[in-house]
């Protein structure tokens, strides 16, 4: 890419898309193209086919996408499986008509078994059966990677594929029903500081800017409280406490969401599909882990939110609530073995995330 080149980053508005394009302003890339959703719906084919027509791309940064934590995967798998394959087909079958000189797809870890071996390297795709509660996410982005494949080898395109594991930074989902893990617990943990605190004004402050089924701000106490039980912020005599899901077992990987940028320029400026492809008839497993190759429990990521945010109360374990992979750990060789490494390690990052949330209007 020049500095200069005409890019498509697709979804940059969320955690994904927005790190990238921060990433390439801040490298100088000055011709950037962006489209909200409500001014073009991926989902459309012949709306994406008139933005191809109309603003014929030369790189394209696919991360739009439905995403969401377990429960929301679980809850909505028919349309978390139904968006993710009509926005990824029309972009890239799009790409390929008008001529798109490299399209970089995003994916994500959950592609791999549930039982996969640790480290998870790329050559474990479609090795055993997916875990269930994710299943429709993974089954989509495993399509996109094999699309992205199939395509480079009929039409000669360069379409490349990259899994990150688990994302956090600014811009991240913080709806305590649909988001990740990490975003989820620093806002509840936020949220039990303020209440253990008695400071209803922070309180207020958070709601108006993300309300909690329809709870705002301007709601009475008993409103704001009955929610706060609802989603496991538990305030009694005894002092604050707050619900972690599941049993605090699982282990999980987690990268800067501006490493992961770094990495995907990187890859976009360094690496093609024939540096994947190998030499064999069967070209199989072209995409790349992006993470750091270090998990955490979560039980040990809510203690590390704890200390940051200076929370003082309890942690309680919902056993009832599903643990979904116990451990999902990404081997990353491939990708440091091409000359990329992460800079962020995740006290830092969570240092960095709880600041920007703090400052958030």
């Amino acid at each position: 890419m020049e500095k200069d080149s005409k890019i498509y980053i697709a979804g940059h508005r969320g955690l994904v898309g927005s790190a990238i394009m921060n990433h390439l302003i801040e490298r100088g890339f000055s011709n950037l193209i962006t489209r909200t959703s409500a001014e073009l719906d991926l989902r459309a084919s012949v709306a994406v086919a008139a933005f191809f027509e109309q603003e014929q791309p030369e790189y394209v940064f696919l991360a739009a996408a439905k995403v969401g934590g377990i429960v929301a995967n679980n809850t909505y798998r028919a349309d978390f499986i139904h968006d993710n394959l009509m926005i990824q087909n029309h972009v890239i079958h799009q790409s390929y008509v008008h001529g798109v000189k490299k399209l970089l797809f995003l994916g994500s870890t959950c592609i791999y078994p549930k039982e996969c071996p640790q480290p998870m390297k790329e050559e474990y795709l479609l090795t055993g059966p997916l875990e269930y509660t994710n299943g429709p996410y993974a089954i989509a982005k495993i399509a996109g990677i094999k699309m992205c494949e199939s395509y480079n080898l009929q039409y000669e395109t360069n379409f490349v594929s990259v899994m990150p594991t688990n994302l956090y930074g600014p811009n991240d989902n913080f709806d305590l029903e649909k988001s990740h893990v990490l975003p989820a617990l620093l806002r509840k943990v936020h949220l039990g500081r303020a209440l253990e605190q008695g400071d209803w004004s922070a309180i207020q402050r958070d709601l108006d800017r993300l309300p909690i089924e329809g709870v705002t701000g301007q709601s009475s106490q008993e409103d704001q409280l009955k929610v706060f039980d609802k989603h496991g912020i538990l305030l009694s005599d005894h002092g604050v406490q707050v619900a972690i899901w599941g049993s605090g077992a699982p282990m999980r990987e987690f990268l800067w969401s501006q490493d992961m940028a770094d990495a995907c320029v990187f890859v976009m400026q360094h690496v093609d599909f024939k540096d994947l492809a190998g030499t064999t008839d069967e070209v199989r497993n072209t995409h790349l882990n992006i993470g750091t190759g270090h998990d955490i429990s979560i039980k040990d990521l809510a203690g590390l939110i704890k200390k940051q945010v200076g929370f003082q109360g309890e942690f309680f374990f919902r056993d009832d609530k599903p643990d979904g992979t116990m451990k999902k750990l990404t081997d990353v060789s491939k990708l440091y073995g091409l000359g990329w490494e992460h800079r962020v390690n995740l006290e830092n990052g969570v240092e960095r995330m709880y600041k920007w949330y703090l400052q958030q209007k």
